[in-house]
């Protein structure tokens, strides 16, 4: 079967970005633990799923999302100084560390800590792959069609269609 919306697909990948010119590894999914996912219902990222379709079990890819396409561009305006004396109730943030944040409407994110001053925190909203162009390596292992638990709950429950979600 080949990928297409509503397939649910099972696959491994190798994830490097650019560091100062150079490629540099960020993650991976392997065989053993492969990605797997729900096909065309906007849980990954657009262009990812658009360099997928029609593939098939056994098919190789290889290629790179520029960042606009990817993970967005830096928005500077998503960087925020936040009083220190909000954490007086807990251990003060590690710079690099990501702290749970909630909005005015109960929202919840995470936060990169950025800096850390005598009175504020600076926290990076961005998502830590903003303005990073994207190179994904892998082989697809398995396409089937989504169940109608899947489609109803919109994502995959395990690559044989049963697993807890």
């Amino acid at each position: 079967m080949n990928i297409q919306p509503n397939s649910v697909v099972a696959l491994t990948y190798d994830l490097y970005t650019n560091k100062d010119g150079e490629e540099v590894f960020v993650e991976k999914a392997e065989d053993s633990n492969p990605l797997v996912f729900l096909y065309g219902v906007g849980m990954m990222l657009p262009k990812f799923e658009e360099n997928l379709k029609g593939l098939q079990p056994g098919d190789t890819y290889d290629f790179h999302l520029v960042a606009g396409d990817a993970y967005g561009h830096k928005d500077e305006k998503a960087i925020a100084d936040l009083p220190l004396d909000m954490f007086k109730d807990m251990e003060h943030p590690a710079i690099d560390s990501f702290i749970p944040l909630q909005d005015n409407e109960g929202n919840q994110f995470r936060a990169r800590v950025a800096e850390i001053s005598d009175n504020s925190v600076t926290v990076d909203l961005n998502h830590p792959m903003a303005g990073q162009d994207l190179h994904f390596k892998g082989k697809i292992l398995e396409v089937r069609e989504a169940t109608a638990d899947e489609l109803s709950h919109g994502h995959a429950h395990g690559i044989d269609g049963h697993a807890g979600h």
